[in-house]
């Protein structure tokens, strides 16, 4: 027998309180988030059904962005409206945002301790199985949504074939290809375009060439409304911008931001408050956090009515299995780029036994990072040499 709900009005407070809770503890990433909130918001307070939950889940999993931070303003929207929605978002956020630019402070200084050093570049050695780690993860998922067909099969290959190539060599295209992958399934499966239109690629067809505030708007403008796929997608969408045409920071240093995005409670997306630190300090990380979310905020105060139909939607379906496709093999395509970055054999080590954690063991991101770290720090302070 199903439980009744508790349909008392939910207090904001509450709100902010629970929330915000699960954006401290909520290390892991969107499988630890999905958990947290369905536990709070389906099993203990009966707030929701499962079947409103699920719905949440499969509604979110189509739009662009952060998939576990839309569920969690989606979870919030359906207790207290927008209010609920903005609070919840915020609470869920900050933590997370706060700690890594905390964070951020200590691994970009001028003169960071020599542990410091050797931490950070132990930690940046696990990063590309970390990509590698979790492009495996996605893969099922997605190819379960092309169903069995082989013809749709062979072009799920090519997309993420696409998108591999494309992160590995030419990340400065790789929104286009992201696009044109999810816009290419769609016209093969001769789906209605009408639906299409917002993620025609006009707007993202001017790019800031200055290095100021513009272009950081800009970059995290695509990290928050492009990142299909989940959030590591936006390691590639960042990862060209920031050390190649802006040279805001390092390879190394890009590592590091990846690696803290990871260690750190909430979304994934927050490592390009990193990247906005190194660009402008505390007030670029505010900044580019602030553009990169806004996207998320918006897809469900205006979409959370219609989640019913978006989830059953065809051809966003159909451009999900093109652009998510790809978005994975760009993740994977990330890791040969972000591997290229390491400079000293000892970190090769490390990256290896990280690739045997991750990949082949399948066992806990947060706790490799914490050990590749901790072996850096002690590589450092036995006189191993450091990358520059």
């Amino acid at each position: 027998m199903t439980a009744q709900l508790d349909e008392k009005p939910v207090q904001l407070s509450t709100i902010a309180r629970e929330w915000g809770r699960i954006g401290v503890i909520g290390f892991g990433g969107p499988p630890a988030h999905i958990v947290l909130l369905r536990k709070l918001c389906v099993d203990d307070r009966r707030w929701m059904s499962p079947q409103d939950f699920e719905d949440g889940i499969a509604a979110t999993n189509l739009l662009p962005g952060p998939a576990s931070t839309q569920l969690a303003i989606f979870c919030a929207w359906k207790l207290r409206g927008r209010p609920g929605a903005i609070v919840g978002g915020i609470c869920f956020i900050a933590p997370g945002l706060v700690m890594i630019l905390c964070l951020a402070s200590l691994f970009l200084a001028s003169q960071p301790p020599l542990w410091i050093l050797g931490a950070a570049a132990g930690l940046g050695a696990a990063v590309p199985a970390v990509a590698v780690s979790a492009a495996v993860s996605l893969v099922p998922g997605s190819w379960k949504r092309t169903g069995p067909s082989r013809a749709r099969q062979i072009r799920w290959a090519f997309y993420f074939l696409a998108g591999a190539v494309a992160a590995a060599t030419v990340g400065a295209f790789l929104v286009l290809i992201l696009l044109l992958c999810g816009l290419v399934e769609v016209a093969t499966r001769n789906s209605a375009r009408s639906g299409m239109n917002g993620f025609a690629a006009a707007p993202f067809s001017t790019v800031p060439t200055a290095g100021g505030l513009g272009a950081l708007v800009w970059v995290a403008l695509k990290v928050g409304a492009l990142s299909y796929g989940g959030g590591f997608v936006i390691i590639p969408l960042m990862q060209h911008d920031a050390t190649d045409v802006y040279h805001w920071m390092t390879s190394a240093q890009f590592l590091n931001a990846v690696a803290l995005g990871q260690v750190t409670p909430g979304p994934v997306v927050q490592t390009v408050a990193v990247v906005g630190f190194a660009a402008a300090g505390v007030g670029g990380g505010l900044l580019a956090s602030l553009v990169a979310f806004t996207p998320s905020f918006v897809f469900v105060l205006l979409g959370g009515p219609h989640f019913d139909r978006i989830r059953t939607n065809t051809t966003l379906q159909a451009f999900l299995v093109g652009a998510g496709s790809a978005a994975i093999g760009a993740i994977a395509g990330s890791s040969v780029s972000l591997a290229r970055a390491l400079e000293e054999r000892w970190q090769f080590v490390l990256l290896a036994l990280s690739g045997l954690w991750l990949v082949a063991l399948r066992r806990n991101v947060v706790t490799a990072l914490l050990l590749t770290g901790a072996a850096g720090a002690v590589a450092a302070l036995a006189g191993a040499p450091l990358p520059h």
